[in-house]
């Protein structure tokens, strides 16, 4: 990591678009020496730009922005994930303080200790901006920042990201209707579908009917139909899918790639099926 911060360095598509004007205001410092690092002497910012434009990263491509594109992939994945979550904690109109102290869990859990302060800090910045401009018009941010995420992950990343929003929401061991509906809200304007919070919510259940919810198909299904259903969902959220984003991310990617084997191991021994 650059500057010895979770977030720091390239900040990727969040530079512009509605994640931009929020992560100005969050990061603070730390935005404006992304900016200046972007801009620097030998740094050669248009071709960066192109590259996200075109995804061009070819093993005889430029390794240096090839580096920079990752990194700034991540961290707008990271930075994306704390404005959804703030979005998701606050659903409710107010924030307390078991909230937080999930949010502290979830973070130390998922991308350690260094994740815990500077993602607080920016969660918190987060909500002082939603109280500043209010509820339905930090709601219209979230729907536009969502929709910027769509154009700039793919269908896997964003996937991982519900994940995350999903277990943030578990983590203190319920999950109230808003929580959902902001969920819900969420994966579609990202381009997904709203059924994927209910197979995530559904994770780490050990009756049979909850591991058919996992994979999303009904117990009458075909033993063809559950094993086509697998192959999908293990393809959708393998960890290698989301690795170039860094090696927490993809650590606590398998977490729910093991949950959806165990489920796929429950129905298969319920039939037979080897």
């Amino acid at each position: 990591m650059t500057i010895g911060k979770w977030i720091g360095g390239f900040l990727g598509f969040i530079n512009a678009g509605p994640l931009g004007a929020l992560a100005g205001i969050a990061l603070g410092a730390l935005f404006d020496m992304g900016l200046d690092r972007i801009n620097q002497p030998g740094t050669n910012s248009e071709n960066i730009n192109n590259a996200y434009d075109n995804n061009d990263f070819s093993p005889t491509g430029n390794r240096q922005n090839t580096s920079n594109y990752y990194e700034g992939q991540r961290n707008s994945f990271l930075f994306s994930l704390l404005v959804l979550a703030s979005y998701v904690i606050r659903a409710d109109g107010r924030v307390m303080h078991s909230e937080m102290e999930t949010l502290r869990h979830f973070l130390r859990n998922n991308f350690g200790r260094l994740a815990v302060e500077q993602g607080e800090q920016i969660i918190l910045n987060l909500f002082e901006q939603q109280k500043h401009i209010g509820l339905h018009q930090f709601r219209e941010i979230i729907h536009k920042s969502c929709i910027q995420i769509s154009k700039n992950m793919d269908y896997s990343q964003r996937l991982q990201l519900l994940n995350f929003l999903t277990m943030l929401a578990k983590a203190d061991g319920q999950v109230v209707v808003v929580e959902i509906e902001a969920l819900r809200n969420i994966a579609i304007w990202m381009g997904l579908n709203a059924t994927e919070v209910d197979t995530m919510l559904n994770l780490k259940k050990d009756d049979i009917n909850s591991a058919y919810k996992v994979l999303a198909v009904s117990p009458s299904a075909t033993d063809e139909e559950i094993k086509k259903a697998y192959r999908k969902m293990a393809l959708e959220h393998h960890p290698d899918r989301v690795a170039a984003l860094g090696e927490d991310i993809r650590l606590a990617a398998e977490k729910k790639f093991q949950e959806i084997n165990e489920a796929k191991e429950r129905i298969y021994r319920s039939r037979g099926l080897s």
